[in-house]
């Protein structure tokens, strides 16, 4: 009994346990209590929104024209180098002439000799008709026989048949040296239309050949007015037709928007690894020349488009709900509410909204925990 009265509590092991509980109380506080959140928001603003179908496109002229020879020989001089702006009827190359000049010598000296001969069948058409004319008269008193004036009035005939295939041949003669006055004239390749050399095939010295077909000589190609290409999927081309609204940039300056009205989709497809496109074709000015053949276009063509309207980014959509509107959340006063929004159109970054924000409202388009200072 003295013993038990004699016992000394352990106040080291009232301590240990005390502190334990501390802890585990300030543990449960702190899981507790809710981690600050920031939030990235973005004021809505009025923008014009543009609902387009986006394609790559490629830049060609209107009016390209590949000028030909159509005499062969040999390229003497070539007037013009790529880069050179003409007008048409300007003198470009000049093919060796000799040939197309022996070709009119030939024909004007058969044509000399043929209408030699044709005085010379006039001449003796005229005396077969003379000696026919006295043996009718002789026919009359029976001074010659019926065999001589058959013989005469045959000779007038043969005479006329004569030159009925003389005058043939002279005006064959005639056509022919048109021909090689117009050869003649081919020798000279002159602009078919105003334009800008854009490629040269053959050189001075280079023998032309055109037998078969109309050899290649140069290109020239009017920049006043580019014609975009653009590769429209077959999933896009159906919204597409002839009239709307269309623009592109360019690689070199994506900042720079060319306009134009869509003018035709055409109708054969083109297949790239087992993609099926469609072109579909705009026209642009280039006054000031800066886009080129070949240029890759970024064409967007317009489907439907407002201007200044309120809209919010496309990532700021919650859910949608039944009756077509969508959770949107706002930050007002650091705190964090829910609207419902009406939509209109949209593109691939912006929505147009109709009701339920108004111009300067934050709206959330992404949350994050609050990092920890070290």
């Amino acid at each position: 009994m003295k013993s038990a009265l004699n016992k000394k509590p352990n106040y080291r092991k009232v301590l240990i346990l005390s502190a334990c509980a501390v802890l585990a109380v300030l543990f449960i506080t702190y899981k507790m209590w809710p981690e600050p959140v920031s939030y990235q928001t973005i004021k809505v603003e009025k923008k014009d929104i543009e609902q387009s179908v986006l394609a790559t496109g490629q830049l060609d002229a209107v009016r390209k024209v590949d000028v030909g020879a159509q005499v062969s020989g040999q390229m003497q001089k070539l007037y013009v180098e790529i880069g050179d702006s003409v007008t048409q009827g300007q003198l470009l190359a000049v093919i060796d002439p000799q040939q197309a000049q022996n070709q009119i010598l030939e024909v004007e000296a058969s044509l000399e000799e043929l209408n030699a001969q044709l005085t010379q069948a006039k001449a003796e058409l005229k005396f077969a008709e003379v000696t026919l004319a006295r043996q009718q008269k002789l026919a009359k008193v029976q001074a010659v026989s019926r065999q001589e004036l058959d013989r005469a009035v045959t000779e007038v005939a043969v005479k006329k048949a004569s030159i009925g295939t003389i005058n043939a041949q002279v005006n064959k003669s005639k056509a022919s040296l048109d021909t090689a006055k117009i050869n003649l004239d081919y020798t000279k390749i002159v602009a078919p239309m105003d334009g800008e050399v854009v490629q040269i095939t053959t050189l001075e010295g280079q023998t032309v050949i055109a037998a078969q077909q109309a050899p290649n000589i140069l290109t020239l190609a009017n920049m006043g007015t580019m014609l975009v290409k653009a590769q429209v999927s077959e999933a896009d081309v159906i919204r597409l037709k002839p009239g709307q609204p269309a623009w592109f940039t360019v690689l070199g300056d994506p900042t720079t928007r060319f306009q134009g009205t869509l003018k035709d989709i055409q109708p054969t497809p083109e297949k790239v690894n087992d993609a099926i496109f469609y072109y579909a074709r705009f026209e642009v000015p280039n006054e000031k020349g800066l886009l080129r053949l070949q240029m890759t276009a970024q064409v967007h063509i317009i489907l439907a488009g407002e201007k200044q309207v309120l809209a919010v980014p496309l990532a700021a959509l919650g859910e949608k709900q039944p009756d077509g509107r969508y959770k949107v959340a706002i930050l007002n006063k650091d705190k964090e509410e829910e609207r419902l929004v009406t939509i209109g159109a949209r593109n691939n970054v912006d929505v147009h909204v109709i009701s339920g924000l108004k111009e300067g409202d934050n709206v959330i388009i992404s949350r994050g925990a609050v990092e920890e200072m070290p």
